[in-house]
């Protein structure tokens, strides 16, 4: 296969070769031209998103993941890093037209402390270094944990667990070569998973000027997932029994946009992540990149957060020699537009083979 056209991130117009599923500078002899213009843009990234929740609430069967998986690959999405399902979902490493999956196993939770049955909830915090080590050996390479949660005798948003076991179970994930994210919406939780080493924080809409200083002075990454939070004032709507978590919901969700600017003007690592599953459907990594522009970013930061930042961050290569060959071509510069843009891939290329094409 060859191609020609404007290679993202560099912007360069130049030509790319692959060969037995791999990139390639080197022209490779009787290649079938796929394009001669648009842009190349590497495969796209959903650093949160949960194959196997169903779209509603509940456990997906194997029949609706794999359907899952195959509407993120058709928006161009072929890296999903899963931060955590309910089942296990290795059945879609069998099909090489389905992304590739990083899984985070399980989200580790207390009782009546989260969604009903998509976690495991421990009885006594003691257990969780344990726990976070049982999940990073059957993850790949990541833990999810729940950092807060409303708290139903305060009324609102309140950390599950004490700094002393979350420093030990950090500290237990990275001795099993495994780094840990945490949900967390809340201001209370934030400074004790901070402090304690952990790599990711989903959400994060309580971050205030301290926290983002701190995740810059220990190079913790966020991933707000904005399409998410916009369905915060409907969460709070439905917690008519809880006022003050109600306001407090509706207040993160105000600010939302401006936390997320603050995080990136600081130097926060920023990647895209919609939470596909539940509340959200698949396949919307356009409008979480177009979220990320309103938050303040540039179109190629944002981009970048679902693509070649976001590849380097999970240890996948983008379009260099030698890389697998995954990508997305579009008519136009995503950059621009990626609501729209996005939305119509030319072709995507997974693994060297093309699953769909507007080419002629």
């Amino acid at each position: 296969m060859h191609l020609r056209g404007v290679v993202l991130p560099d912007g360069r117009t130049r030509d790319l070769w692959v060969r037995d599923g791999l990139i390639s500078d080197d022209p490779v002899p009787g290649a079938e031209t796929l394009c001669e213009d648009g842009w190349i843009v590497p495969g796209l990234v959903d650093a949160h998103c949960h194959i196997g929740i169903r779209y509603g609430g509940g456990h997906e069967d194997r029949d609706g993941a794999l359907a899952q998986a195959e509407t993120e690959r058709d928006a161009g999405v072929l890296l999903v890093r899963d931060a955590g399902s309910p089942i296990d979902t290795r059945f879609v490493d069998d099909r090489d037209d389905l992304p590739r999956v990083i899984r985070a196993g399980r989200h580790l939770a207390r009782p009546r402390r989260y969604i009903r049955d998509l976690g495991l909830d421990l009885e006594d915090e003691n257990q969780l270094p344990a726990a976070v080590v049982e999940q990073a050996r059957r993850g790949d390479g990541w833990v999810k944990i729940v950092g807060d949660w409303i708290d139903r005798e305060v009324g609102d948003l309140r950390p599950l667990w004490s700094d002393r076991i979350l420093k030990e179970a950090i500290d237990a994930a990275h001795a099993n070569g495994a780094r840990v994210t945490a949900h967390v919406f809340g201001e209370h939780a934030l400074p004790g998973l901070i402090n304690s080493g952990i790599d990711c924080l989903e959400h994060g809409t309580g971050l205030t000027d301290d926290t983002i200083a701190m995740m810059v002075d220990h190079d913790t990454a966020l991933v707000p997932t904005l399409i998410n939070i916009d369905t915060f004032p409907e969460i709070a709507d439905s917690a008519v029994r809880f006022p003050t978590y109600a306001a407090h919901m509706r207040d993160l969700h105000r600010r939302s946009r401006d936390t997320v600017g603050k995080a990136h003007a600081a130097g926060v690592q920023i990647f895209a992540g919609t939470d596909a599953g539940g509340s959200i459907r698949h396949g919307r990594i356009r409008d979480e990149v177009a979220a990320l522009m309103e938050a303040g970013l540039s179109g190629h930061d944002a981009l970048g957060a679902a693509s070649w930042n976001a590849r380097a961050w999970l240890g996948h290569p983008s379009l260099e020699p030698g890389a697998p060959a995954d990508f997305v071509v579009y008519e136009q510069d995503p950059r621009t537009d990626p609501q729209k843009i996005l939305a119509a891939p030319r072709a995507v290329v997974l693994r060297g083979r093309l699953h769909a094409s507007e080419l002629d």
